[in-house]
C-alpha cells in the first residue's frame, strides 16, 4: 500500500513520497515486534509442559507483564503511524489531483496519533482516545481512491512536470 501511494504521490514531491515511505517502514516492523508480546501471552496460557516450572501466580504476572508490554509499545508504534500521515497529507494537499480536504485531514491525524502517543507516556492513567476523532482522512482517503479515484488529467500534467 505504501508502494503504491508512493507511485500515486511520487510526482507531486518525491522525496516527501520516499519520506512517507520510510515512515510506514519504520511502524510496520515496530508493530509487528510489538505483537510478540501478544503471542507471548497465548504461549504462557497454553498449558505447554515447559510452563509447568511456574506456578499458576507466576504465570498470571507473566500474562499480565506481556499485556502491559504490548500496551506501552502501542503508542511508540503510533509515533510512526502518525509520522507518515503528515508527508502523505502534504502531498495530498498540494496535489491538485486529489481534495485538499483530505490532505487537511491527513495532517490532523498526524497531530492525533502524535498528542496521544505523548500523552500516553506523560500521563499513563490518563486515557485519552484523540485518534477516533482525528483519523478520519485515513478512512476517507482510501474511500475516495475506490469510490472517485484520483484527477487523471491533473496526474498526468504533475507527472509530466517532474520527469
Amino acid at each position: 500500500m505504501a508502494l503504491a501511494l508512493y507511485q500515486l504521490l511520487k510526482p507531486v514531491n518525491k522525496n516527501m513520497a520516499l519520506l512517507m515511505v520510510l515512515f510506514v517502514l519504520a511502524a510496520v516492523p515496530i508493530g509487528m515486534l510489538n505483537e510478540l508480546n501478544n503471542f507471548a501471552v497465548l504461549l504462557l496460557l497454553s498449558g505447554a509442559d515447559y510452563l509447568k516450572v511456574f506456578t499458576a501466580d507466576q504465570l498470571q504476572a507473566l500474562v499480565m507483564l506481556f499485556l502491559d508490554l504490548h500496551k506501552l509499545g502501542l503508542p511508540i508504534a503510533h509515533i510512526f503511524w502518525g509520522l507518515w500521515l503528515f508527508p502523505m497529507g502534504y502531498l495530498v494537499f498540494r496535489s491538485g489531483f486529489l481534495p485538499r480536504i483530505l490532505g487537511v485531514l491527513m495532517v490532523i491525524g498526524c497531530l492525533g496519533y502524535l498528542i496521544q502517543s505523548v500523552a500516553a507516556f506523560l500521563l499513563p492513567s490518563f486515557k485519552l482516545n484523540i485518534i477516533f476523532f482525528t483519523s478520519w482522512g485515513e478512512l476517507l482517503l482510501p474511500l475516495w481512491l475506490v469510490i472517485k479515484g484520483v484527477n487523471v488529467e491533473q496526474w498526468e500534467r504533475r507527472a509530466l512536470e517532474s520527469a
